[in-house]
């Protein structure tokens, strides 16, 4: 063994004991009290949680979009990334037109390899089939190891919106192949509509972002999504489901046992639609946007119930300056926000706090990403798995900032929010990349996640 992490309390999806945690070449070698190994490193993890490095499975790093580039590429966004504790970040690749899957994710796996500081992966989100040729590719994507994709149900003018007909081609030829599609679930036309009314009459303000895509706009993209999904026997995704009745739709179709698979973020599971009449309210503007209280609280039911089965960010930031283009206009304001380094402090901050458990904090923020989208090393604490390790210290207080994070933008939605916990120490596959407030790895060191297919 070449590290012992040694007397911490090691937390399963299922169970939490005190054990010793020893690594050699990268992978966990074993899991026991008194370990011991001839020249082994020793780290002292006493009175400190340890837990399976998580999985970030939707950002938008160095993405093109709103009229500027997202503020984190790969290596600021992967440092903020293995500073909070997540070791895998999964990206979304943007096919468009007459470009392959393949060639899509190569390119951005090239601009990832050389200042990668955490492990990564791809989904590729289709804009477009090519005339079928696309449809064509799906297997030899799964053998790439690019088993997931991406269907926009919104985003029209954009060019990156798919209809219901090119959805159903999609999902069939995806259950056909071993592929999980994922799915942006809001109604494109009815956003329109609202759009041009408040525009017409005046209102700018970000209040207005929500009221143009309220509940109701998402819900009915989800069910619609379920309701495909379900007719053609395909497996779904619902990437940050935000509202209660969709909750409510993914809870039921899964009780009939439909593979259904929902995703939600931090900041639905935080924030409330107010924050939109703050005078920062353009900060927050991410699509769908965040919320009434009903739904916050449906999400977190439905995380504690086995619903909702993963908790990632869409992390998509962008610097203040960009997002006062909108300040007298919600519809100039670049979508996003950011969250890949809160990610983690947050849901254990929630488990120390009691209002869900430690175990379900490591299910959903990397036992289930890891299961359902392939990473056969990844998301445990289990021996002949990567060495992703975080040790957690649930008695340090922290108090986010944008001067305390990782990241390149200047300012955060989560300025001023505190938890109780923080990670102190990250280790990638045994490397120790973060070490008590300070990125201490190096870029380049992550490497791609080649996924295994569903079968």
């Amino acid at each position: 063994m070449d590290l012992i992490i040694r007397n911490g309390t090691v937390v399963t999806p299922s169970e939490s004991f005190v054990a010793d945690v020893g690594i050699a070449g990268g992978k966990i070698s074993a899991i026991g009290r008194d370990l011991s190994a001839p020249g082994a490193k020793v780290s002292d993890a006493t009175g400190k949680l340890v837990l399976p490095g998580a999985i970030d499975v939707h950002t938008h790093l160095a993405m093109p979009f709103g009229g500027t580039v997202s503020a984190d590429d790969y290596e600021s966004g992967t440092r903020a990334a293995v500073c909070g504790g997540v070791t895998t970040v999964f990206d979304y690749a943007i096919q468009r037109k007459g470009k392959g899957i393949v060639e899509t994710v190569e390119a951005r796996r090239a601009m990832a390899a050389p200042v990668a500081c955490a492990d990564f992966a791809f989904h590729c989100a289709i804009t477009d089939l090519n005339g079928g040729s696309i449809l064509d590719e799906f297997s030899s994507a799964v053998a790439y190891g690019v088993p997931s994709l991406k269907c926009f149900m919104v985003y029209k003018k954009e060019g990156m919106m798919v209809d219901d007909g090119t959805l159903a081609k999609i999902l069939v030829r995806a259950k056909e192949t071993g592929m999980m599609t994922n799915v942006h679930a809001e109604n494109p036309d009815v956003i329109d509509m609202r759009v041009a009314q408040f525009l017409a009459e005046g209102k700018k303000s970000p209040w207005y972002h929500y009221l143009s895509r309220p509940e109701f706009v998402e819900a009915e993209a989800d069910v619609r999504a379920i309701h495909w999904a379900k007719a053609f026997g395909a497996p779904l995704y619902i990437v940050h489901l935000a509202n209660k009745e969709g909750v409510e739709a993914v809870s039921k179709a899964r009780a009939e046992g439909h593979e259904i698979y929902a995703e939600t973020c931090p900041q639905y599971l935080n924030f409330t639609c107010d924050v939109y009449k703050r005078e920062d309210g353009r900060n927050f503007v991410c699509s769908p946007p965040i919320k009434g209280a009903d739904s916050r609280d449906a999400l977190w039911d439905a995380i504690r119930r086995g619903d909702v089965m993963t908790v990632a960010t869409d992390h998509c930031p962008f610097q203040q300056s960009e997002k006062d283009w909108g300040k007298d206009d919600f519809t100039k304001i670049p979508n996003g926000c950011a969250g890949i380094e809160n990610l983690y402090p947050y849901m254990l901050g929630a488990a120390n706090e009691g209002r869900i458990t430690f175990n379900k904090a490591v299910e959903v923020c990397a036992a289930n990403p890891a299961k359902i989208f392939g990473c056969e090393a990844k998301g445990s604490l289990a021996v002949g798995k990567d060495a992703d390790i975080v040790v957690y210290d649930p008695g340090k207080d922290f108090t986010i900032s944008a001067k305390n994070m990782h990241s390149n933008y200047d300012h955060t939605i989560w300025e001023g929010v505190s938890v109780r916990g923080y990670p102190v120490q990250t280790y990638l596959r045994g490397s120790l990349v973060y070490d008590n407030g300070a990125y201490v790895g190096t870029p380049g060191e992550g490497a791609f996640v080649k996924r295994a297919g569903r079968s």
